[in-house]
């Protein structure tokens, strides 16, 4: 097939541009080229790139000039004003539009534990997910009325070997929560752990979302694209605790109310309220009907295992955050404090 990206070296995308290459797509991509060097490592295939700034449409339109494809997937596009782009972009010269939206569109609070695509979506915490809803209702009505052959993506917390999943870090990614746990330092974990999570291998992913490709049947489709594994964010720093020889490192469970009144800096309203506060467990009947055979392979433990062994072997990645640091520290000397007054 051939398929044109936008992004497609990010943490949810490298890990499907280098499957369509391994298999022999032809791949295009659209992006600014700075992780072309790793995304070619170890592969015969290679993409071919139309450099540029994707939101510099008349760029675009001479770059694209002349090219057709058999689907094009938008894995950075926010606003409603990006899909108004793409769809005159790309309007009679793809047979698919995928557009990747986010599993936490899903209501909040869920209803039900378990989220099918017919849970309902409405999310009042967190403007990014409302903004990802406008986009999947703009493209929805696109098919309906000028059958433009869209498939909706939802992924849910998808990670790489470049990041391990976590509820609460700074702004500059996860590492700082990992040299805490080296440190000896105690580490916040929202409300008390025992809320249900799933966190999905991008290559997990890059599977599912690979089977969507040219497939008739996903057209006019929303689907999610998760792991059927479920643990408890207890479980997840457990994992984590282990792989970094710190079993036993120190915990403090904090409410994610709290956390959202005073880290607004960081966004917590949204990624915590919005999501990750709350149980959610994801039934794929979906997927599975849509790509037979599909199935997660890698468990959480293996996962954050090769991410903790590749993050600590690179030194690129890890970036430290000392703002965030010093967050923590008053966080949790001021719920020290609270509890002091109380006995």
């Amino acid at each position: 097939m051939k398929i044109l990206l936008i992004g497609g070296t990010g943490r949810i995308s490298m890990a499907i541009s280098r499957q369509l290459l391994a298999e022999g797509h032809d791949l295009y991509l659209i992006n600014r080229g700075s992780r072309s060097q790793e995304l070619e490592q170890g592969l015969e295939r290679r993409p071919i790139y139309l450099t540029g700034d994707v939101h510099d449409e008349a760029q675009m339109a001479s770059l694209l000039n002349g090219l057709s494809f058999d689907a094009v997937a938008d894995f950075i596009a926010f606003d409603q004003s990006d899909l108004e782009r793409d769809y005159r972009l790309f309007s009679g010269k793809t047979d698919q539009f995928l557009y990747i939206s986010s599993a936490s569109a899903y209501q909040k609070p869920l209803s039900h534990y378990q989220i099918t695509e017919s849970t309902p979506l409405a999310n009042p915490f967190w403007e990014y997910s409302r903004k990802k809803i406008q986009g999947e209702e703009y493209l929805m009505n696109l098919y309906r009325t000028e059958q433009f052959p869209i498939t909706i993506v939802r992924p849910s917390h998808t990670y790489d070997e470049r990041s391990v999943p976590m509820g609460v870090h700074g702004s500059k990614g996860s590492y700082q929560v990992i040299r805490r746990i080296l440190d000896h330092k105690p580490v916040i974990i929202h409300g008390d752990g025992t809320s249900l999570w799933t966190v999905t291998h991008n290559s997990d992913f890059a599977r599912g979302f690979i089977g969507l490709l040219g497939n008739i049947h996903a057209i006019g489709e929303s689907v999610h694209i998760t792991s059927d594994e479920t643990l408890t964010w207890n479980q997840i720093y457990s994992i984590l605790g282990s792989a970094l020889g710190e079993p036993d490192f120190p915990r403090v469970h904090v409410s994610s109310d709290f956390l959202a009144a005073c880290g607004t800096v960081y966004g917590f309203s949204g990624s915590l309220w919005g999501d990750k506060a709350h149980s959610v467990v994801f039934d794929n009947t979906k997927l599975k009907r849509l790509v037979p055979g599909f199935t997660a392979v890698k468990r959480a433990d293996q996962g954050i295992r090769e991410a903790v062994a590749y993050i600590l072997s690179h030194p690129e990645c890890q970036i430290e955050d000392h703002e965030f640091d010093i967050w923590c520290d008053k966080v949790i000397a001021a719920r020290e404090a609270a509890l002091q007054s109380l006995i």
